[in-house]
């Protein structure tokens, strides 16, 4: 069997891969067994080194980069561009800063005869699952800080972007990391099942929440650590005292990046009444004038969803809706002037409830529904009402109410006056059916390891 790398703008075919069956995957577990006993002995300084290898050869080749994931997965070249960028100074913290988080640590226990302390040992093999709407930075935020604790990997792509994973592999070759710390394994749902039924140590996924119940599922009969970023159905609160230009210029961004392809990215507006008709109004004409189309075209705001299936969905999701009465202000359809590629317009809705499935289920593509609320109590209730809990955003002027709508919310991260912004230092991860666990920051890291106290008691 073959896996097809196909350009979502043109359905080209750009390449085609081997797929990975489920004896190369259990090699590939093996190995990463053996090396461990070494790569764990290896100094933190030196599997640091290697992490900052791989962000300078990520600069090397940022040229070469944006145009494979732009290609392969569609984002517009601006993204693109982005998202090497933030990974490269995701992987440069936790080389410098993330080494400090795995040092010893002395625990005061409050009895003079006992000295105690923490290690953080590492798990061992860990397998990675992960998407393709972040093809480069998804992979890496999560297989840096297993190597920096001293785990090795065994990582399986998503199958629509086999070519940006070759070209992983190819870098960390590049760095000349030991054979056998880290794996690439290619292939479809069949593959990640050998791989989460194979001997790894822990799992870390990406994915739908109906992937991630999976693959619990099957971890836990072996009861295997887990972390997993699952979907998210993120609400954006704009309150009557809210920069109205700040909040629109918010949502465009928060709804309309990656062609709303992003677990994190705001997917239900709730607008208190007051301003309600005034942010629909700019919002609108803001949105008019994104253009959609070849995402290697530098004018372009929004390129193809990644696939044929991806498409279907957003429109069954939006048909769904309008036939239980909510309203089309713009989009709803694929555009008339491109024949070929994933293409959905832009769409803004209203009129739309809690039984429509655009609220419901995650819209993972460029679908705004809007409803205005009489009220912050109001917005707090819908917005908790989901079976989600990634992000959310609030907008407004005063920021004592914003922190305390952000106590009320059901999430695992707020953004006040912003929405979707990574910052390394924070932890990422959400509640309900977002996932457990957590990524990045300190408490991304130690997620990777066993936190092991030694107590030592002198006579």
């Amino acid at each position: 069997m073959k896996l097809l790398s196909i350009n979502p703008a043109t359905e080209e075919v750009i390449d085609e891969f081997e797929v990975s069956d489920k004896k190369t995957v259990s090699n590939a577990v093996k190995k990463a067994k053996i090396v461990f006993n070494e790569w764990k002995k290896t100094d933190i300084s030196e599997r640091a080194k290697f992490i900052i290898d791989l962000a300078q050869n990520i600069k090397n080749h940022k040229n070469e980069l944006t145009k494979i994931i732009t290609s392969e997965m569609g984002k517009i070249i601006s993204e693109a561009e982005g998202e090497i960028d933030e990974t490269v100074n995701e992987l440069e913290w936790f080389a410098k800063e993330g080494k400090k988080y795995l040092e010893n640590e002395v625990v005061d226990v409050k009895n003079l005869n006992v000295k105690s302390y923490l290690r953080f040992d590492p798990l061992g093999v860990v397998g990675i699952i992960t998407p393709w709407n972040f093809p480069l930075n998804n992979p890496l935020w999560k297989i840096a800080p297993a190597l920096l604790a001293g785990n090795t990997i065994v990582w399986k792509p998503s199958e629509l972007t086999p070519f940006v994973s070759i070209e992983i592999a190819k870098m960390f070759q590049n760095i000349g990391i030991p054979e056998g710390v880290f794996n690439l394994v290619l292939g479809t749902d069949d593959t990640g099942k050998y791989l989460v039924d194979s001997k790894v140590d822990m799992i870390c996924l990406t994915g739908s929440s109906e992937t991630g119940k999976k693959v619990a599922s099957k971890a836990g009969k072996k009861l295997k650590k887990l972390v997993l970023e699952l979907g998210g159905s993120n609400p954006s609160i704009v309150c009557n005292d809210a920069d109205l230009d700040k909040a629109v210029e918010g949502a465009i961004l928060g709804r309309f990046f990656n062609c709303g392809q992003v677990c994190s990215a705001d997917k239900r507006f709730y607008v208190e009444k007051k301003i309600a008709n005034d942010f629909i109004e700019k919002f609108v004409e803001k949105v008019k004038n994104l253009k959609v189309g070849n995402p290697l075209d530098s004018s372009i705001n929004l390129g193809p969803l990644v696939s044929s299936e991806q498409r279907t969905k957003i429109e069954e999701q939006v048909n769904d809706s309008v036939n239980k009465g909510a309203k089309v202000l713009l989009g709803g359809k694929k555009p008339e002037n491109l024949s070929k590629g994933y293409f959905y317009l832009p769409t803004v809705l209203t009129n739309v409830n809690h039984k429509m499935r655009v609220i419901k289920e995650e819209t993972f593509g460029p679908v705004a529904p809007i409803i205005s609320v009489k009220n912050m109590k109001e917005a707090i209730r819908l917005a908790n009402d989901s079976l989600y809990g990634l992000g959310a955003s609030i907008w407004t002027n005063n920021l004592e109410k914003a922190e305390d709508i952000a106590k009320e919310l059901q999430v695992g991260m707020v953004w006040i006056n912003d929405t979707n912004t990574v910052y390394p230092e924070c932890p990422w991860g959400g509640v309900k059916e977002s996932g457990i666990g957590r990524e990045l920051s300190k408490y991304g890291i130690l997620e990777f390891v066993n936190i092991k106290p030694i107590m030592i008691k002198h006579h």
